[in-house]
């Protein structure tokens, strides 16, 4: 899978807020993808990334594009080009393509999923990782502020979390360039009856591994990945100042933040829910 990115205008695309439909660019009716969004996509999921224009771009815009894209996709090969020649061996016939392993290229899936207390390739390209994580839940404007806040340094951050006054989701964060979104993931499995639960040993292990005795599954994990500018003490502190005081308690009680106000969206079935 091969996907070409343009040197020159790689950075200020990543750090823009146009919709494709701003450009002209939509995949069709109702696709309300940003910018931002189809390059993520594009590099993400690509084997190879032809980086044109590297003649035309200053040191610092071919600084930013190599960054930005080995943040992105560690696992790429950068093959830097002008006009868009590169040597055919390069880009055909390649066999590096794995449909299967294509969404474990993303530096965020192998941080959050893959591996753990390892020093990554990365880190010669000034590219640096962490992974906030806790258990106690989100106070929900406090969180809503910390997403709002500028974030110097972060290039990409993904992750799931969970709020004080929803106890039964599993919220998702994804941050590209200038844009944070979130939304409903699921349902966490500490609120779904054992008896619907997938009959495989192997899945329950895994789900154990992750268990605590108060709040089952839910938890907050969040990987942060940026440049030498991003401040993973200050990130952490602001974070952990949006989580609830700790309950001392050995039992947890959805219904203890309900009155909480909660500026995020409605989230699927919660709407229906709450109308009925």
């Amino acid at each position: 899978m091969v996907t070409v990115v343009d040197a020159v205008n790689l950075l200020k695309d990543y750090s823009s807020t146009d919709f494709l439909h701003d450009r002209g660019e939509t995949a069709g009716e109702g696709d309300d993808r940003a910018l931002v969004d189809l390059l993520v996509e594009q590099i993400e999921f690509a084997d190879v990334v032809v980086l044109n224009k590297v003649s035309s771009a200053t040191p610092e815009q071919r600084d930013a594009a190599w960054k930005i894209i080995q943040a992105l996709n560690a696992d790429a090969d950068i093959v830097e080009a002008d006009h868009g020649v590169v040597p055919s061996a390069q880009i055909l016939d390649t066999h590096r393509f794995d449909y299967d392993k294509a969404h474990k290229h993303p530096l965020w899936y192998k941080e959050l999923f893959g591996f753990q207390n390892h020093i990554p390739e990365t880190e010669e390209y000034g590219i640096r990782t962490f992974v906030w994580r806790a258990r106690r839940p989100l106070v929900p404007d406090r969180f809503k502020a910390f997403i709002d806040s500028i974030w110097p340094g972060v290039i990409r951050a993904k992750g799931h979390f969970w709020l004080a006054t929803r106890p039964e989701w599993v919220g998702e964060l994804g941050q590209a360039g200038a844009l944070v979104r979130t939304q409903a993931l699921g349902r966490w499995w500490a609120t779904i009856p054992k008896e619907h639960w997938p009959d495989d040993a192997d899945w329950r292990d895994h789900l154990f591994s992750k268990w605590d005795p108060v709040y089952g599954d839910r938890r907050q994990e969040i990987v942060f990945i940026g440049t030498a500018e991003m401040d993973e003490a200050a990130i952490s502190a602001a974070l952990n100042a949006c989580l609830v005081p700790d309950l001392k308690e050995d039992r947890f009680d959805p219904l203890l933040f309900a009155h909480l106000p909660d500026p995020f969206p409605t989230w699927g079935q919660q709407e229906a829910l709450e109308d009925a």
